[in-house]
């Protein structure tokens, strides 16, 4: 048989073609291997799209299974009904049931929440211009409950023999006590209309005080972005006792939990290794909040659920329009098309957030990733 001589052109070629194959397997390998290292938080996230859509057939679903005819309480008795199958048309209520979904479906995949039937405005747009005033009230008060909750469990573990330890355990053991819209309005008596410490609940703003322009829709940042001091430190004012009433009711929730994770990890045997091996007390303080901080992190995620949920009552009391104050006038007017919006917007923030609180704790504990075995 000839051999066949290549040129010097040529073995560059050869070789070249020789070794993509390699190349191109050990790439998919490569790609394997990061996929089964990061399964842990991959997996989750392409879970949420699934969890999403149940939740929305289950939304869809309890907002048609709601009593009465919603199309008759918006047209009153004297209609036609030529009017009433154009209002059915309207709110998306003709056809079959499994049609409506598909619809409604549809409209979400294109944004498109579709349109109020009392005001006519798509809902997509006042979500939009309503969500991030909500978001910025409950986000202050979260992170003031955070902080509160480090500085009570500091003082309640770590000077567990003074008068203020004793007095935040028993404020802990009372959580829930007092119900959100009670200490709202007892806050308006004392410190409004006794004190006239707080500016009056109507608003996010003084009333000669011109609003600055919107840019981001979270009024602080809007406030800061335009320049505005005035503006900013009249919002945090007429802010101040919304958040604090949320602070109370639900900061001693996340206290309870901090504070009863610590006493377990203050007592157990990584913190008693530290101690004598000689590390430092800022040291071991910062180990005992490492591994307690798991459960707390989880507490903090249920608490924002629940200060989202209670902006309903307290944008109704201080005046404040957002999301609560658009669902509460939704729920009174019937308004089915806007329920639909604000409990699907609802959802998805609540379980953005839990996904984020997952990802969050198996940062913290490698150990409560999936796969990884401890010892019992």
């Amino acid at each position: 048989m000839t051999s066949i001589a290549l040129t010097p052109a040529e073995k560059p070629l050869r070789a070249a073609g020789t070794d993509a194959p390699e190349k191109s397997t050990r790439s998919s390998h490569s790609v394997l291997r990061y996929l089964h290292r990061n399964r842990w938080w991959i997996t989750r996230v392409l879970a949420l799209p699934v969890h999403v859509f149940v939740f929305v057939v289950l939304t869809f679903l309890l907002v048609r299974s709601m009593p009465g005819d919603p199309i008759r309480a918006m047209l009153g008795q004297n209609y036609t009904p030529e009017s009433y199958a154009a209002m059915q048309e309207r709110m998306g209520l003709n056809g079959t049931m499994f049609q409506q979904l598909t619809s409604y479906l549809h409209g979400i995949v294109n944004l498109d929440l579709g349109e109020s039937i009392v005001n006519g405005r798509p809902v997509i747009d006042e979500l939009q211009t309503r969500l991030p005033a909500t978001l910025e009230l409950a986000l202050l008060g979260l992170g003031l409950s955070i902080l509160l909750s480090i500085a009570a469990s500091y003082i309640a573990v770590f000077h567990h023999r003074s008068v203020i330890a004793h007095i935040i355990r028993g404020y802990a053991r009372a959580a829930g006590a007092v119900p959100e819209y009670v200490l709202a309005v007892a806050g308006i008596l004392l410190f409004y209309a006794t004190l006239q410490i707080v500016p009056a609940p109507m608003g996010r703003l003084d009333v000669d005080e011109i609003a600055p322009p919107t840019t981001t829709g979270f009024p602080l940042v809007d406030a800061l972005l335009a320049g505005r001091p005035d503006a900013f430190w009249s919002t945090l004012a007429h802010l101040a006792l919304p958040v604090v009433v949320m602070c109370a009711a639900h900061s001693a929730l996340l206290i309870r939990v901090l504070v009863s994770a610590l006493d377990k990890e203050a007592d157990a045997t990584a913190t008693r290794f530290r101690i004598a091996s000689g590390a430092s007390t800022r040291t071991v303080v910062k180990s005992i909040y490492r591994r307690a901080a798991p459960a707390s992190v989880t507490m903090a995620g249920t608490l924002f659920g629940y200060l989202l949920g209670g902006t309903v009552i307290l944008e109704t009391l201080f005046g404040l329009s957002g999301m609560g104050k658009y669902a509460l006038d939704a729920v009174n007017s019937g308004d089915v098309v806007v329920m639909q919006g604000f409990l699907l917007t609802v959802a998805t923030l609540s379980l953005l957030v839990f996904l984020l609180v997952d990802v969050t704790n198996m940062l913290i504990d490698p150990r409560r990733r999936p796969g990884v075995r401890t010892e019992g």
